[in-house]
């Protein structure tokens, strides 16, 4: 039974330099007819794939609080009016830039239920920030989780990005002193990965983006995960820190496998065994809708043994790790048989351990993720 929906905004008011979310400019964009459509593939996609509720639903983009007041309340209206959610029960999540909310917005949120923000913070070195392409600045951050805090949210994440061109330690140590001394909830924290169509890949293929060593951006990864366990943000995924209690719910859906509603232009679901991708430019995500067709780009059926990698690969990022008698409940046979290669081998290099009834990443593994990751794929005779 599907318990997670994801909606996509697309629209921004600037375009970040290492951004390759779907999005566009706002300014001429039809966004009331884009709107309307939203609500329309809300009820279509729930009258293909039923549920009985969900537990967690999530608003990103582009910039979700880029829409004017109006248009807020219009969209939160239609949220709460198609998907069947119990807000006091459930997480419901909206992404926000630092600057773009103000306490009329805010209060739009919070009275239609929204319980959780999550503000894209980057950094708090004002130069950085320029450098990246983002147009707030470190002054904001304070005022607007102020202003949040105020209306009466307290359920509050901000992301940092490290790895950034330019960046040092010293000024990485800086944002996230400033950060944690803000005493949020919830945190989330990314290296830089430069995305084919972004502004920052323009830049390195023409050797002008200086960007850090790798051993630089492990430190600071190491860096990241010392300084949040010393303050008691338990870090229950590989990019993601929380006190207990406020772990990302929704999050979680990804990262343990199961089906979720992806709602919007460019959005990605996985429903009916399926994985769904939507048509990304907007237009192309309005035409077929007004004529009650869903705007898919994509179907991949999901064949049983990229399930199980899956499994693997998503599951591994908690440090939890992956529960050996789930996969068994799910998938009819035991972990250790299909991928005893990998696991063996990533056991010997010091980078999984098997312990407690879960298999899951050393500290060592977690400086090499995606390494692990690899290793689980086409292991398994798809045949």
């Amino acid at each position: 039974m599907i318990k997670s929906a994801y909606l996509h905004i697309p629209f921004c008011e600037h375009i970040c330099h290492y951004c390759d979310f779907n999005k566009v400019f706002l300014q001429g964009q039809p966004v009331d007819e884009y709107l309307q459509m939203m609500k329309r593939e809300m009820v279509m996609q729930l009258s293909k794939y039923p549920t009985a509720g969900l537990d967690t639903v999530f608003v990103g983009g582009g910039t979700p609080t880029s829409l004017d007041e109006k248009q807020l309340a219009f969209l939160c209206e239609a949220i709460n009016e198609t998907l069947p959610f119990d807000p006091k029960k459930a997480e419901y999540t909206f992404e926000a830039n630092p600057g773009d909310l103000s306490r009329e917005k805010l209060k739009i949120l919070y009275d239609s239920g929204v319980n959780r923000l999550s503000f894209g913070v980057q950094s708090f070195n004002d130069e950085l920030l320029k450098r990246i392409g983002r147009t707030h600045r470190a002054s904001e951050v304070y005022e607007t989780i102020h202003l949040a805090q105020e209306v009466g949210f307290t359920n509050i994440s901000i992301d940092l990005i490290y790895g950034l061109p330019g960046q040092t330690m010293v000024d990485f140590k800086d944002t996230l002193d400033k950060a944690i001394a803000l005493q949020l909830p919830h945190y989330s924290s990314y290296s830089l990965i430069v995305e084919p169509k972004t502004v920052f890949y323009n830049q390195m293929r023409r050797g002008k983006l200086n960007l850090p060593p790798q051993e630089l951006e492990a430190s600071m990864y190491e860096r990241l995960m010392e300084e949040m366990e010393k303050h008691g943000n338990h870090q229950y995924e590989i990019s993601n820190f929380a006190r207990a209690g406020f772990e990302s719910r929704h999050n979680l859906t990804y990262w343990d496998n199961v089906e979720y509603y992806g709602i919007g232009a460019g959005a990605h679901g996985y429903t009916g065994g399926k994985r769904v991708a939507n048509h990304g430019p907007v237009k192309k995500y309005i035409t077929p809708l007004l004529s009650n067709e869903l705007p898919v780009l994509e179907e991949h059926p999901v064949p049983l043994h990229e399930r199980m990698e899956e499994e693997m690969f998503l599951g591994l990022r908690k440090t939890q790790g992956v529960s050996l008698e789930i996969f068994k409940n799910k998938f009819f046979v035991e972990m250790t048989e299909i991928f005893r290669k990998p696991l063996e081998e990533g056991s010997a290099k010091g980078l999984l351990k098997v312990e407690g009834g879960f298999v899951r990443l050393t500290e060592r593994g977690k400086l090499l993720g995606n390494e692990v990751f690899q290793t689980f794929l086409g292991v398994i005779d798809s045949d």
